[in-house]
């Protein structure tokens, strides 16, 4: 093929300047670098601004003011128990159930007579619940009703829902 030659077309030097592609390509890639440093700069300076605790407005109302009335939904804030003894528990954002077992223990906590720190009795003549039980168990005072004469009893029927009513004499 080297015998094939067009003398009409020949090389032209002025069409592309390699320098100015060059130029150009540099010029890009640096303003490109420069955009990517200042896009970083300023999200971390609104990561910053967003973290900041922004100053409540004159008319804005105080975290007590924003509460419902009482009584408050389960889960909903400030919400919780005040105990018998002046103690606050407080149940924002737990489970339903936790109202119900602070009351229960609550309630355990006076029938075993466990007012006190340490498990020691705070009141004097409190007696724990299953003693108590086993107290009128063993002294017999339990007073029973005298055995109705089941003569004068009718069974219950199907008219009388189950109530026991006396016979007429």
């Amino acid at each position: 093929m080297s015998h094939i030659k067009n003398l009409d077309v020949t090389h032209e030097a002025s069409d592309v300047s390699v320098s100015g592609v060059v130029k150009f390509v540099l010029g890009l890639s640096v303003l490109g670098i420069a955009v990517f440093v200042l896009m970083w700069a300023m999200f971390r300076f609104m990561n910053a601004q967003a973290e900041k605790e922004p100053n409540p407005g004159p008319m804005a109302m105080k975290p007590e003011e924003r509460l419902p009335p009482d009584p408050r939904l389960q889960a909903a804030k400030g919400f919780g128990v005040k105990l018998q003894n002046g103690e606050w528990v407080n149940l924002e954002n737990r489970e339903p159930e936790a109202e119900y077992r602070v009351l229960r223990g609550q309630w355990d906590r006076q029938l075993n007579c466990d007012h006190a720190e340490g498990g020691q009795t705070a009141v004097a003549n409190c007696t724990p619940i299953n003693t108590a039980i086993d107290q009128l168990i063993a002294g017999g005072s339990l007073k029973v009703r005298a055995a109705a004469n089941d003569s004068a009893v009718m069974a219950p029927s199907a008219w009388s829902s189950g109530r026991i009513t006396e016979r007429a004499k």
